[in-house]
């Protein structure tokens, strides 16, 4: 898993919505710590957290963790829609 990648998507996407990180530490109920960390590729978010910037950011929970995990030669891999959970 690549925390980097991760941190760097998740930056991006904050970025999108002009929000600072305290903006959205307050809006998920976290600390801006924790998003720092989270950006800076120094820790990752709860299952939970992704789930909910995943709604939040209105993307796929896979896109997020795509990131991370690379899935060459998976044809048959299929990333479960954030409806399903």
């Amino acid at each position: 898993m690549d925390q980097q990648k991760v941190g760097r998507f998740l930056k991006i996407l904050r970025s999108e919505q002009d929000l600072t990180q305290a903006e959205l530490a307050e809006r998920l109920g976290v600390s801006n710590r924790s998003i720092s960390r989270w950006e800076n590729g120094v820790t990752m978010p709860d299952f939970d957290l992704l789930i909910d910037l995943a709604k939040y950011y209105d993307v796929e929970i896979g896109e997020i963790v795509e990131k991370a995990f690379s899935r060459k030669g998976c044809a048959s891999c299929s990333l479960w829609p954030l409806s399903e959970w």
